[in-house]
């Protein structure tokens, strides 16, 4: 009686211990076809997981109704999906701002940023940065009936930029050349200082000419002034540099070929 006692407790112990081993492989694959594993053969990813602008018309913009995202750097992302993952519809969207896209891509939350992000070289030594896709330069967006013609009419006036953004710098650096004497405000999104511009909380608005663009009225104006080549790469983390080897690739490829100048020309940028 007792033999067959152990025996069958033996067997309940057995068949417990195969049905725990099959859901920890269940789980280890779960976490692995997040983001960094191919799900296809040859793919390099699962899922393209981007971070991109949502305020940023052009370039990418949501729109709440839909629940969808459109723009150039929208569409790049689709692109670099269909290439990583095998399907152009494998990405998932999360939109940044220029203060939150770092944190996002260096907790690996996100495989890639597409979202006017600025190559300079002190981010090139955090983060992997592929060839330029679109240049711009730093503009001034002010009220056409505030008398500002130039940056050198600005001596004592308030600017509003963009947090953890490149234009204040470029700004300043050129304010100091003129000897005029400028003050910044910073707000987390471009309709928030589109707002402060709007309500006289600031006197210019300053960002990247073709991002400015997308925020003109009739009763705003881009000024002439143009500052500091900001040039926008695709990043992603230092240490993936598999998936940063293939995005350089294509990028180089679709700028020789003049994809992504039909894409910029789609969309008026």
């Amino acid at each position: 009686m007792k033999r067959k006692l152990y025996l069958v407790l033996a067997a309940i112990t057995l068949v417990a211990f195969v049905a725990g081993c099959g859901n920890n492989n269940s789980n280890n694959n779960s976490n692995t076809n997040q983001g960094g594993s191919g799900g296809e053969e040859g793919a390099m990813l699962e899922v393209l997981r981007a971070g991109v602008k949502s305020d940023v018309p052009n370039f990418g913009i949501y729109d709440p109704e839909t629940d969808t995202y459109s723009g150039l750097e929208i569409d790049l992302a689709h692109m670099l999906a269909k290439e990583l993952t095998g399907d152009e519809t494998k990405v998932e969207f999360t939109a940044v701002t220029a203060q939150t896209r770092t944190p996002l891509l260096d907790n690996e939350d996100l495989d890639v940023i597409i979202a006017t992000f600025t190559i300079t070289e002190e981010r090139k030594l955090v983060h992997n940065f592929s060839t330029a896709y679109y240049e711009d330069a730093v503009g001034l967006l002010v009220k056409k009936d505030a008398g500002i013609e130039s940056l050198e009419d600005c001596d004592g006036k308030i600017i509003g930029v963009a947090m953890s953004a490149t234009s204040e710098d470029a700004i300043q650096a050129a304010a100091d050349e003129l000897g005029v004497n400028v003050t910044f405000e910073a707000f987390s999104t471009y309709p928030e200082i589109k707002a402060a511009l709007d309500s006289g909380r600031v006197d210019i608005f300053s960002v990247d000419k073709s991002i400015l663009r997308g925020y003109m009225d009739d009763t705003t104006a881009i000024l002439d002034d143009a500052f500091s080549p900001q040039q926008y790469g695709v990043a992603t983390k230092l240490a993936n540099k598999e998936v940063a080897d293939k995005i350089e690739e294509l990028i180089t490829q679709w700028l020789n070929d003049g994809t992504l100048q039909e894409l910029i020309d789609k969309h008026q940028i």
